[in-house]
């Protein structure tokens, strides 16, 4: 099946969401299919307001369509509500051709945390672009339930994975010159991130953030005595995450929480709050501390058996995440229809 995904978020961008559509095009791609990406490397872009590492594409619908066209695909998934993500839903709807689309990010909830935004007039923005699709993709149950009451239909499972061969248990010879524990983060530095109730916190050993973003410069200035390593990518971060105790993961606002499942892998127990996210990931599990106290979370979460955390983890597959997608998909021609039947 000849596959086209239209998305805003897209490499040289370091998220989740980039991670997930990469490692799926992937997984696509060794099952046979052909898939073909419309990102904004692809146009003249413009920053992001307030968040400038993020490029928006500048007046894609022409192209878009032109694109589109070309590909000639049996099936459209639409990732973002974006630029281009409005383009090729505009596309779609004027073709009369099905689309699947995905709800990867809490766009209400970051919106507000920047503007005095209700969330009410977020969501029904969301709600509007969403509605046409033949199904909207989520990764966890407690998402879905929570769309569901906020007026959603069409809700589909598209779980994520993790790669256990990358992440996996090493030594911890890279943190050997910090007091332990080392607790770590790993993320944007953004405000949506909830990283400065991390920070915060009165904890022995060392505090060690992974990543780069609009929020880095506070923080750094405002919690001078963390260790701060920018983004790492690959075999590096691997080796971050290895190399700490305790992954913490302040965030209330993900839909997932790609870093939960690399720590997981790592040997790292998450310590975290009762938010959708690490209780789709961690639920009942020993393999993690979820609490309203992140504090005591944390210093719970230091004596959890690496093993435990690792275990959990391998129950997590990408092929599986690469199948749930295309039993997703509405393809709109026969050559489509006959492979997604396959």
């Amino acid at each position: 099946m000849k596959l086209l995904i239209v998305t805003d978020a897209w490499h040289p961008q370091v998220n989740g969401v980039v991670r997930t559509l990469t490692t799926t095009r992937a997984e696509l791609e060794r099952l046979g299919h052909k898939v073909e990406v419309i990102s904004p490397d692809r146009f003249r872009t413009i920053p992001m307001p307030t968040y400038p590492e993020i490029r928006l594409a500048l007046a894609p619908g022409r192209r878009v369509r032109q694109m589109i066209d070309a590909a000639q695909p049996d099936a459209i998934h639409i990732a973002t509500e974006g630029p281009l993500g409005f383009a090729a839903r505009r596309y779609c709807l004027k073709r009369k051709l099905p689309f699947t689309t995905a709800y990867h990010t809490r766009f209400p909830e970051y919106v507000r945390d920047r503007a005095p935004v209700p969330l009410s007039l977020s969501y029904a923005f969301v709600r509007r672009f969403h509605a046409p699709a033949h199904s909207v993709m989520v990764a966890t149950a407690s998402i879905e339930a929570d769309l569901e009451q906020r007026g959603f239909t069409n809700i589909r499972r598209w779980s994520r994975g993790v790669d256990t061969e990358l992440f996996r248990p090493r030594d911890k010879d890279l943190f050997a010159h910090l007091p332990r524990p080392v607790f770590i983060s790993v993320g944007r530095v953004a405000v949506e991130k909830n990283i400065e109730a991390f920070l915060s916190l009165d904890l022995p050993g060392s505090k060690v953030v992974v990543g780069d973003g609009p929020q880095l410069a506070e923080l750094k200035a405002r919690y001078p005595g963390v260790t701060y390593v920018g983004a790492k990518h690959g075999e590096d971060l691997a080796r971050h995450y290895a190399a700490a105790d305790v992954f913490v993961f302040p965030s209330r606002t993900d839909t997932f929480g790609l870093v939960l499942l690399e720590a997981l892998a790592s040997g790292l127990p998450v310590a975290a709050f009762p938010v959708p996210g690490p209780l789709d990931v961690i639920g009942n599990s020993p393999a993690g501390v979820l609490s309203e106290d992140l504090r005591a979370a944390c210093l719970k979460a230091v004596g959890i058996d690496p093993k435990v955390c690792r275990d959990h983890a391998l129950g997590f597959s990408w092929r599986a995440c690469a199948q749930q997608f295309l039993a997703n998909l509405r393809p709109f021609t026969p050559e489509g229809l006959a492979d997604q039947a396959a």
